[in-house]
């Protein structure tokens, strides 16, 4: 009879990325039907580790900081993997978490692009994940000359109804103070929720007045919120299957070659709480939507400065002042996002994708894409793809 290996996965499911990234190693398990595995869905093992040791396992994968589960498996050569979101590194462990400085960087990209003047970040002061995408937001908005207003404190390791209260009521004052229209970045969907009741409360427009947005796509509160409240996606099946994939290699007496693998954030799922554009230049506005719609089917800036009736010098000053790059670095932005899209989720010919996203050669593709994020097509989708 042949043995299959037992895993036990900690996680806490509080939000819907938790749960996410669990089906995501099901998934991947399903496919490869390796190992059995054991859900420990309270995360009880994080305060004590014997609820899952004092029975034999394979291998562990942990999404909740657990230190003295960490050591115990350690002490037993259990192989054992750290997804949770803090930076700390447990020697002997390996860590897969999101890149928090891209989240800020994606969340800075796309109010920019909206045409947004005022930012603010809204955060806490004690969760280093936070700390993180305060500081990658904050250095995209400075190269292009902005600096976030920015509300911080501490986050409570059971959030109270009197905290949660409090805090709408501090976010109210901070945010009626700052010049309008306002792009806010929440560290998280709950921290969004709060801006978004701070705004009711003080009447306030959202997205008219105020654009916000938040980070894990907690689809059940992000959609029950009124307005509904974008968010950031952690790309959370890329997540789970390479934790699943590892701990199958582990097992296999095979180490990973880096101890921390961070994570990119899949994208932007807008919703009405920044279902705006805040372009005052009417010029910019026009040619900004003409690409977001048009960029994958060839067009280049000529045909765009006939369509909205400027000069092409004109377009890229305005575009410059406004966006902080010229209109083809901008169709190139969009037709570079669609070819990872395509890369990642479809099994597309390099031929196919180049014919799907405006470029009439593959190999010319080929060059813009290495020259945009220095690596190949072939790279990319190894790197970034768990084979489904």
């Amino acid at each position: 009879m042949i043995r299959h290996p037992k895993v036990a996965l900690i996680f806490a499911c509080y939000i819907d990325q938790d749960a996410q990234v669990l089906h995501a190693i099901s998934k991947y398990n399903s496919l490869n039907k390796r190992w059995t595995a054991f859900v420990d869905d309270q995360a009880f093992s994080k305060k004590t580790p014997d609820y899952v040791l004092s029975r034999q396992w394979d291998g562990v994968i942990s999404k909740e900081i657990a230190p003295e589960l960490f050591e115990q498996c350690l002490e037993r050569n259990i192989p054992c993997i750290d997804l949770s979101d803090y930076p700390q590194i447990t020697p002997g462990i390996p860590k897969i978490r999101p890149d928090n400085s891209a989240v800020g960087h994606m969340a800075a990209e796309y109010f920019i692009e909206k045409g947004y003047r005022n930012f603010a970040f809204c955060g806490y002061s004690n969760m280093p994940w936070s700390k993180e995408r305060e500081k990658g937001f904050a250095e995209a908005l400075k190269l292009v000359g902005h600096e976030p207003e920015l509300f911080l404190n501490d986050h409570p390791k059971l959030a109270e109804a009197e905290w949660d209260k409090a805090n709408v009521e501090e976010i109210q004052k901070w945010i009626d103070a700052i010049p309008k229209p306002l792009a806010v970045f929440s560290a998280n969907d709950m921290r969004g929720l709060q801006v978004i009741e701070a705004c009711s409360l003080k009447g306030i427009q959202v997205p008219e007045e105020v654009s916000i947005l938040g980070v894990n796509n907690d689809t059940i509160r992000c959609e029950l919120s009124n307005p509904q409240l974008s968010s950031i996606a952690l790309n959370s099946e890329y997540y789970g299957q390479t934790a699943a994939k590892m701990i199958d290699e582990m097992m296999d007496g095979n180490l990973p070659e880096e101890i921390e693998l961070l994570i990119e954030p899949s994208e932007v799922i807008t919703r009405r709480s920044t279902d705006a554009l805040c372009i005052e230049d009417p010029f910019v506005a026009a040619a900004l939507h003409l690409i977001k719609n048009k960029a994958c089917e060839g067009i280049t800036v000529d045909w765009v400065v006939k369509q909205v009736h400027i000069s092409r010098s004109g377009l890229e000053r305005r575009f410059r002042k406004y966006l902080g790059k010229t209109p083809q670095v901008e169709i190139r932005d969009v037709q570079i996002h669609k070819i990872k899209q395509l890369l990642l989720e479809t099994d597309y010919t390099l031929a196919h994708i180049a014919s799907l996203t405006g470029f009439e050669h593959p190999e010319y593709m080929s060059v813009v894409f290495k020259k945009n994020t220095k690596l190949t097509l072939n790279q990319y989708r190894q790197k970034f793809r768990i084979e489904r």
